[in-house]
Formats: structure tokens, sequence, C-alpha cells
């Protein structure tokens, strides 16, 4: 009987002594995986960490989420393509907890995979995207509570992967009527996640800002530089600006068009030097937010929050209108802009990753649905077949689908799509 009972009190003892050992082991792993990730103080400015807007939502509505399964072939393409950081939009939708639980598995297969998450939450005014008049001194509480929380709940539980919080889209600028709110309200959440971060009810290092139009951060219209946007950037860890070119071929056509001088060149040419203005005036909407904040006596880093430029449009920026989408003139703005932004240490994520049915539905020929690098069927535009030649993409697929070139690799097919617009007045 004692020997029995000396027996079991041994077994007991080194059962205990085993779990006590893989439990420190197991906090060891952690401790150190954790350590292997950077913080965004350390990612943001640093061209090794490209980065890119991330939905990857294959059907028309965004009620067919995209799998956990569906989101590891994506991490994987834009990790072949030296993609380490992506913006997400709201926290609603459950595509943004399938994509956490995907980078988790790929850090589990993989302790070398690195991929971390700019994480947005939607903030929207009061009666948004209803039939009411919105109301944009006010805004939607409980919609917007919920959003935050969400993000406060995420960041928590992935701090090896959510590095920056951005608190609402687009949400400051006015010709946003829909939904926009004015900046105190901004201010209000991103004041509450800073206070959480001193009460360590949310990582410390994680960086919280609001991705917003280059003119919502003072860098355009006089009528933006009120008091509450000067404390927003005060309370902001860094400030995320979004520039389209592209979108301003129609609304602020200044810098489109060819010039008589630019009538001599050769067609491609032609559209080199309308994309190298492109850029200058991305460039000068950049300089017009950091000449404000230096204006204001407040030196924060600035980086781009979004910018693209679609590949096609049967609209305002098609052939029967601004002639400014087609896959050429995408390609040349997404080089140029990755030139300058790695160049300068500006991080810039570029819309986007993939094509996206949903955003414009009814109209699947609309600019919104082409802003991709990727089509949805994971075929690479003009802007990646040279990564297709280098065999970056081998082995990896999309759906079942191996990643191969637009217009079948024919760069002469391409260029018959281009269209050069009219000569300027």
């Amino acid at each position: 009987m004692r020997k029995v009972g000396l027996t079991y009190y041994f077994l007991v003892l080194l059962t205990v002594m085993l779990t006590s050992c893989g439990s420190q082991n197991a906090t060891k792993e952690n401790s150190t995986q954790l350590e292997k990730t950077k913080t965004a103080a350390q990612i943001l400015g640093d061209s090794n960490y490209q980065a890119t807007c991330y939905g990857g939502y294959r059907s028309n509505t965004r009620d067919s989420q995209p799998s956990v399964s569906q989101i590891k072939e994506d991490m994987k393409i834009l990790s072949a393509m030296g993609i380490k950081l992506l913006r997400t939009y709201n926290t609603k939708y459950y595509e943004v907890r399938n994509l956490m639980q995907a980078i988790t598995e790929l850090r589990v297969e993989n302790p070398d995979f690195e991929m971390y998450v700019m994480l947005g939450a939607w903030i929207d005014c009061e009666n948004a995207w209803t039939e009411k008049t919105p109301n944009h001194n006010k805004e939607n509480t409980k919609a917007n509570t919920e959003e935050i929380q969400r993000a406060v709940e995420l960041a928590n539980k992935y701090p090896e992967i959510i590095k920056i919080i951005a608190v609402g889209n687009e949400a400051m600028v006015k010709w946003a009527a829909s939904y926009y709110v004015e900046p105190n309200i901004i201010l209000k959440w991103v004041t509450y996640l800073q206070k959480l971060k001193k009460e360590n009810s949310l990582p410390k290092d994680v960086w919280i800002t609001s991705s917003d139009n280059f003119a919502s951060w003072g860098g355009g219209d006089s009528t933006y530089h009120v008091n509450d946007l000067i404390k927003l950037y005060e309370a902001v860890d860094y400030v995320s600006i979004h520039t389209y070119p592209m979108h301003d071929t129609h609304y602020n056509p200044v810098f489109w068009g060819l010039s008589e001088q630019e009538e001599a060149l050769a067609h491609r040419e032609k559209v080199d030097s309308l994309m190298m203005r492109s850029l200058n005036y991305a460039k000068k909407q950049f300089l017009g937010v950091s000449n404000y904040m230096k204006s204001i006596g407040i030196n924060k880093p600035i980086h781009i929050g979004e910018t693209g430029w679609a590949s096609s449009s049967d609209g305002l920026y098609g052939n029967n209108g601004s002639k400014a989408c087609d896959e050429y003139k995408s390609a040349k703005y997404y080089q140029l802009m990755r030139e300058w932004t790695n160049q300068e240490k500006i991080t810039c994520f570029y819309f986007e990753a993939f094509d996206e049915q949903w955003k414009d539905a009814n109209n699947p020929k609309g600019s919104e649905n082409h802003f991709g690098l990727f089509t949805i069927d994971g075929k690479a535009k003009y802007a990646l077949w040279e990564k297709i030649d280098q065999g970056i993409f081998k082995d990896l697929k999309r759906d079942g689908k191996t990643i191969v070139k637009t217009h079948n690799g024919s760069e002469v097919d391409l260029l018959k799509t281009v269209i050069i617009p009219e000569l300027k007045n």
C-alpha cells in the first residue's frame, strides 16, 4: 500500500514538474514570439515593410465573408511581394477576425512569417446612410462605440499583429456627405484610446491615428483649420493622409491633360509625363499637410494611409471621361509612388491589394471595383508583371487559380487600351 502510495506520489510530482516546465516553455515561446514582432514606431517609414490596403471579399456583397483559408492564400501572395503591413477599415464584419486568425496560423506554421495590421474603426455621423438628414455635428453613438470597443478587444487579443488603430476613414472630409463628422468627434475617440494606453488597458506601443483626406488634415482649404483639428494633431501618434490624383483628373484637373510640348512625344512618353505630373500633384498635397502642421507648431510623422489608381472605369475617369484609367497608368502610378515614398521613408498604404466587386455592386465596370493590383481571380495586373517574371508567385494560388499576367502577358495588347487625354486649354 505504501509502495503504491509512493509511486503515485512520484508520478504526480513528475506530472506537475513536466506541466510546469511545459508551461514555462510555452510562456518563453510566446515571449520570444512577441519579442520578434515590431512596433509601429519601428515599422512606419521602413521600406522593408511595404504596406497595402486589404479586403478579401470575392463576391459582390460583404454578406459573403472570405474564409480563413482564403485569407491565408492572400497573405502568402502579399508576403511574397514584400507586403508586411495591412490596412483594414472596420471591425463590424467578421473578415477582420478571420484575418487575425489567418495571420496567427501562418505565424505558427512559419515563425519567420511577418504581417502586421493597421486596424480601422469606422466612424459615422448621426443618421448616416439613412433617409434622414445626416447630422454632422453629432455621431452615431451606438455604432461608433461598438466599433471602438471591438477595436480595443482585437488589439488586446492580438498585440503581436495589430500595431495601429485608425479612428475613422475619410470621416472628416466634407465631400463624404453621407457620414462625415466634425473633428471633435474623432478627437473624442483618439483621446479615449490614448487614455486606455496610459491605463494599461491597451498595448502601450499601439499607435493611434485617423486616416483622412489631405484636406481634412489642413493641407488644402482653410475651412478645415479649426481648433479641434489642432487638438487632434496633438493627440495622434502620427498623421495618416489620403491623396488621389486619379479622382482629381475629373474634380480638379489642373495638372491633367497634355501640353503642346508633350504633343511631340511618343505615345508611352506622353503617358509617362502625365503620370509624373500626377505624382508631383500627390507630393504637393503631402507637402500641404506638412506645411500646415509646422505652422501650428507640431512635429509628428506623416505617412500615406491611402492612395491608388484604378485600372478601369466606365464613368468619370474612363475613356468617355478624363481618360485616366487603364492598367498602364495605374502601374506607372504604383511604380512612381513606391519609388518616392521608399526614398523619403514614407509608409504608403497602397489602395489596394485585390479588386473587390462589392464596392460598386450594381456597376461591375465602375472604377471602385478595379483598384486592385490583382484581379479577383488572382491575375497580376501590369504593375506586377515583373514579379511574375521573377517567379515570386510560383506555386501560389488564389481560389485554386495560378497567379498569371493579365492580357495574356501581351504588352502590345495592353498598350492598345491606353488613351491619351486631350490637349490642355
